[in-house]
């Protein structure tokens, strides 16, 4: 996989948009860097994250009851933090703020609870072609996605419900990258597609069920295919 951009970003779901953004800002000290409308009744509330991004998407509408998806804690590393901190946003989503390096973290990490560990690894490993940077841990770029198998952990339902319910990769070429990890057994979310003149993107989802979006976004790599 050539990626366009060396930081995963984490999309997450809320009808708690003030909240959660005064904990993201104030609790967290993430910068906030833009709205963008999403339609449908959505927002996108940007906010950086060592190279990566936040996305706080606010939903107008209700979301739906949706058991959580695997994605389970947030780990962002923090300059001048003297030890780690634990914390929960005003939905319930897991936050650990850690010293820069940290557990191998110099940006932010993901931790996800899996139910076949051996399924993950084929995924992560061979499917998405990540290097492993520890036992359970593959490194994306600078970002660290780890997983703890637990029993009883469900498929991922629906990406539009309340909390953490995708990462987005930047790559070069998504239709490539796409055809690539479907030829290598990623289960299809979304065919690519075109958002205006922002960005191509299409969605898989790991054996969990978890969603991953792809992206190619012209602001990194220029206009998009025709």
């Amino acid at each position: 996989m050539k990626l366009a951009k060396q930081h995963v970003d984490v999309g997450l779901f809320t009808n708690n948009a003030e909240a959660m953004m005064r904990f993201w800002q104030g609790e967290v000290g993430l910068p906030f860097e833009e709205t963008l409308p999403l339609g449908g009744g959505m927002r996108q509330q940007r906010h950086g994250m060592n190279g990566s991004v936040l996305k706080i998407n606010d939903a107008r509408d209700p979301l739906p009851e949706e058991p959580p998806a695997g994605y389970r804690e947030l780990t962002i590393a923090r300059p001048g933090l003297p030890a780690p901190r634990r914390l929960n946003d005003p939905d319930g989503n897991a936050v650990l703020l850690v010293p820069p390096g940290e557990g191998g973290v110099a940006g932010i990490g993901m931790r996800l609870a899996v139910a076949d560990a051996a399924a993950f690894h084929n995924f992560y490993g061979r499917v998405l072609e990540l290097e492993a940077c520890g036992e359970n841990a593959y490194r994306c770029g600078d970002s660290v996605l780890s997983f703890i198998q637990e029993a009883g952990v469900g498929r991922a339902g629906e990406m539009r419900a309340r909390g953490y319910r995708y990462l987005t990769i930047q790559v070069w070429d998504v239709d490539g990258e796409h055809a690539g990890f479907l030829a290598r057994g990623a289960e299809e979310g979304q065919p690519p597609r075109t958002l205006g003149s922002t960005a191509r993107i299409s969605f898989i989802r790991d054996p969990g069920g978890n969603w991953i979006e792809v992206s190619q976004r012209a602001s990194l790599t220029g206009a998009l295919p025709g």
